[in-house]
């Protein structure tokens, strides 16, 4: 296959344009799941009538470029637009174009099968059967033995009496025109000149469920510090609720210069444990364990035992030091030195982090810097973690990223990178497009109708729906919303509802999120008070207010219904209340069909009627459809497009409908599926 346009010879006749998915010109990757279909589409098109021939062509990246394309034919759409596809079927990278020439077998049978004249026909013969005879140059055995015969009955036609209908036939026949366009003339095919990439993940990089805990937080006596087996005590109640990813903090040793101490305090007390981000002291780095969590034998039965009950270990990759971490003595040239001789601490005006030294990635060492941080996600890989969420990635180098992910990815094609950046939206997509497989957002401050709908419109059907995976969070250790600070008990289950059901990644700092944790640090502040960012917490999960419960059924209605496990389909529909939210969310062919309704006002009753597109959900307009609840287990019976609903926040402040259309069985009586 030619990869780059041939401009020297004038008989390429072919263009081809507007190829996708593309993103930014084949620059960066595409990215799909395993077992998708990918489907791409280009403009191709040519001079005059004559008739085009289209190829998509894609092999697998790892396999090396002597590895054979595979071909398959493309389908012309409306105005020029080509389609074909094909099945991911393994994990890793792949390289996509497209081909087209201008095929003289297809316009010669085009303008046979128009023409209505006998001398027109005779004549088309003759040329039809010289191009057959060298499509039989092409082929072998049977498929030779055919065309040639062809060739010769057409010929075989000039200078005898001929019925026009009989040869019209005999040049049109299927079975025989299927075997030449096997064998096509593609010495002036037009090949797109960029190998598209495309990377392909596994399931989870597109659908799962987060919980974030602190293991120093796990333990069930108060006071006492928590280690790793008691997160994996933890485990079972953690699955019950349907959790597939467990993600846990920084666990390495904990600096004591400059320590923190409760809600951020700039001096820590004898007994204070400091921020798991203050990374490193004499008891080691990125690579080791804090020794009060306990062994690495410990740590390799948390993710067995994890893996057991199809939880997966997330850990927290954050490239920063405290002052007393090894690599500042080791490596002064990884760091940033001020005038006065000090390590500069990490800021970012008023706020300063006298606890963290960040990197210099403009080190003259800077090759030696990567490195050594690729090998600490290498170290935990190897212990059998695939899932790294990676703190404050946009303070890093782009360029380190890109070349960091695709090292590990080479090694662990599998591993899963979500990039924890709350930044400038160019940002956050520039770090989807060089490798991150799933990205925190906005969500935790979108709160209107307006705001949801805009803004989960643009990450589901906008330009980045192509790369940009959204991780939905309604809180994390960091951001205490103002809306779940006043909303009460209502308002931690409309944003539960919306991360879980918007989108099909999503995640929750756990126990605080569980048991309805509202107090903040200080009046107008996102922090939660006495953060277990910076101390022991001690939480009863029994507790009467726990939504443990709760959210064990809508990670249940997760799992039982493929419509809320990918985000394409999601449709938006109106309410005429603006604090009624209403969208829907299907399976491929409407096999499984999801209704949300939430209730936004986490203080009132709200009631409205929404407008759903029954055309759009695949619905006939006059047949009756029945709402399950799979919540509550509640079943109603609608019937058209405009149904009524009132929502109580203090009841149940959302509705997620399974619908179930009525079907008649073949002993002639009605039931819902």
């Amino acid at each position: 296959m030619a990869e780059t346009i041939r401009t020297d010879d004038g008989r390429l006749r072919a263009v081809i344009e507007n190829l996708s998915p593309s993103v930014d010109g084949g620059r960066f990757a595409a990215k799909r799941i395993v077992g998708d279909t990918v489907v791409v589409e280009a403009d191709c098109f040519t001079d005059g009538h004559d008739m085009l021939a289209c190829l998509l062509l894609w092999r697998r990246d790892e396999t090396g470029e002597e590895e054979a394309w595979h071909e398959t034919p493309m389908r012309a759409l409306a105005n020029d637009r080509w389609r074909g596809s094909f099945v991911a079927e393994a994990v890793g990278r792949y390289r996509y174009t497209v081909c087209a020439w201008v095929d003289h077998f297809l316009s010669w049978r085009h303008d046979f099968a128009r023409r209505v004249e006998l001398a027109d026909l005779l004549i088309a013969a003759q040329v039809g059967a010289a191009l057959i005879e060298a499509a039989a140059l092409r082929a072998a055995g049977r498929d030779r033995t055919r065309l040639k015969d062809w060739a010769t009955e057409l010929r075989a036609h000039s200078g005898k009496p001929t019925d026009v209908k009989q040869l019209k036939a005999l040049g049109l026949d299927e079975e025989l025109a299927a075997r030449a366009n096997r064998y096509p003339d593609r010495r002036f095919a037009t090949t797109h000149p960029v190998l598209h990439p495309l990377t392909v993940d596994r399931k989870r990089a597109r659908f799962s469920a987060w919980y974030e805990m602190f293991p120093r937080s796990a333990s069930d006596e108060p006071g006492r510090h928590g280690t790793l087996p008691d997160c994996e005590a933890r485990l079972p109640a953690i699955a019950k609720m349907g959790f597939d990813v467990l993600y846990l903090p920084p666990i390495h040793p904990i600096g004591g210069v400059n320590r923190k101490g409760p809600n951020n305090a700039i001096s820590a007390g004898p007994g204070d444990v400091g921020s798991p981000w203050a990374i490193g002291s004499c008891e080691g780095g990125h690579k080791t364990l804090h020794p009060e969590l306990g062994t690495m034998d410990d740590f390799r039965r948390l993710v067995a035992s994890a893996g057991k009950l199809d939880i997966e270990l997330a850990l927290d990759i954050a490239f920063q030091c405290a002052p007393d971490h090894p690599y500042v003595a080791a490596h002064p040239q990884w760091f940033r030195w001020r005038p006065d001789g000090a390590v500069q601490y990490a800021e970012n005006p008023p706020k300063k982090y006298q606890d963290i030294f960040p990197f210099e990635f403009e080190s003259d060492d800077w090759q030696g810097l990567w490195q050594e941080l690729a090998d600490v996600i290498r170290f935990w890989a190897r212990e059998g973690v695939r899932i790294f969420r990676v703190d404050n990635p946009h303070t890093k180098p782009f360029p380190f990223w890109e070349w960091a992910i695709a090292e590990i990815k080479r090694e662990y094609p599998e591993t899963i990178f979500l990039a924890e950046a709350f930044t400038r939206p160019k940002v956050m997509h520039r770090l989807a497009k060089l490798g991150f497989s799933q990205s925190y957002t906005y969500f935790t401050w979108r709160n209107t109708k307006h705001e949801l709908v805009e803004y989960v419109t643009e990450l589901t059907k906008g330009p980045g729906r192509d790369y940009f995976r959204p991780n939905l969070w309604p809180n994390t250790p960091d951001i205490l919303s103002e809306y779940l600070q006043f909303g009460g008990r209502p308002a931690f289950i409309v944003r539960l509802v919306l991360a879980a059901t918007l989108a099909a990644n999503y995640g929750i700092y756990g126990p605080a999120f569980e048991l309805v944790e509202a107090s903040p640090r200080e009046p107008g502040a996102e922090d939660y008070r006495d953060s277990e960012k910076y101390q022991l917490r001690h939480w009863d999960l029994a507790a009467p207010q726990s939504l443990a419960d709760l959210i064990a059924r809508l990670n249940r209605a997760r799992r039982d219904n493929p419509a809320l496990q990918s985000d394409g389909s999601l449709q938006f529909f109106a309410v005429d209340n603006d604090n009624l939210l209403c969208y829907a969310k299907s399976a491929p062919d409407f096999d499984n069909l999801v209704v949300t309704v939430v209730n936004l006002d986490p203080h009132h009753v709200q009631s409205g009627w929404v407008d759903l597109d029954l055309a759009a959900l695949g619905i006939a307009a006059d047949s009756p459809y029945q709402m399950h609840d799979l919540l509550s287990g509640a079943r109603f019976l609608w019937n058209g497009p405009r149904n009524f609903v009132q929502i109580d926040p203090q009841r149940a402040p959302a509705h997620v409908f399974a619908l179930r259309r009525k079907v008649r069985s073949e002993h002639n009586f009605d039931y819902f599926l």
